[in-house]
């Protein structure tokens, strides 16, 4: 028979046999050794690098197009490639989200390496939605009347998240988070995030050299002001907020 002519009933059945055939010797070998069946083992799927929600070039000029296919490209893709390294030993944290895996592992001296990949991954997929190249300006609605509430006004709200992003002392982040029923600003260093602490992260700035040294070098006030003034997604903000 030519192999471009189609099955016959028959053989389809006999095929179907043999396929579950082989599947339940392997749910038996498995429950007799120990071993993960290989649908168990598909389920531990490795992590990926998501992809960014606009086009390299959206975020000029505050951000070039240069800094950004570095910043994702290199930095972000490392965390995610060392995160699956690492987690290739590790089968019950490997069969963890990503936001579990974080929680798992927090504080946990023994696993800062996964813990500090998985939180980088986490915190620059969470960085890139926190911009838009529509944002800056103000928000509306529920999330302005908690701004004002908790920080007084707009322009104060603004000026503690500068002070914060400024003065994070060598690499991190400034946080806008939910605490309660109060807004804070927090700033937590290298890989640390507020999500680990109960609160609910709405925006983020990453204050890590890479995240503009092509474009500021030393002038971190400087990206800190534009990326407030003209990049902050604030439609994502008032969505974690809820």
């Amino acid at each position: 028979m030519s192999s471009m002519e189609p099955l016959s009933r028959r053989e389809v059945v006999h095929g179907a046999l043999a396929v579950g055939a082989l599947a339940a010797a392997a749910g038996a070998s498995s429950r007799s050794t120990g071993a993960a069946s290989p649908a168990i083992l598909l389920g531990a799927m490795a992590h990926e690098l998501p992809p960014l929600p606009y086009a390299d070039t959206a975020l000029d000029p505050v951000i070039s197009a240069k800094t950004l296919s570095f910043h994702y490209g290199k930095h972000h893709k490392a965390y995610v490639d060392n995160l699956n390294g690492l987690l290739k030993d590790l089968p019950d944290l490997a069969a963890l989200s990503l936001d579990d895996l974080i929680k798992k592992v927090a504080g946990d001296t023994s696993k800062a390496g996964v813990f500090n990949n998985a939180a980088q991954i986490w915190n620059h997929t969470f960085y890139w939605k926190s911009l838009s190249p529509k944002g800056g300006g103000k928000p509306t609605g529920k999330l302005l009347d908690k701004i004002n509430t908790s920080f007084g006004d707009y322009d104060k709200f603004k000026e503690a998240l500068a002070t914060a992003a400024k003065t994070q002392f060598g690499s991190g982040w400034a946080w806008l988070v939910a605490n309660g029923d109060k807004l804070e600003i927090v700033k937590t260093p290298n890989a640390e995030t507020p999500m680990t602490q109960g609160k609910k992260c709405l925006l983020t700035i990453d204050v890590w050299e890479h995240a503009y040294y092509l474009d500021y070098q030393n002038k971190r006030p400087d990206y800190i002001t534009a990326v407030i003034e003209k990049l902050l997604n604030w439609e994502f903000a008032a969505a974690n907020l809820g």
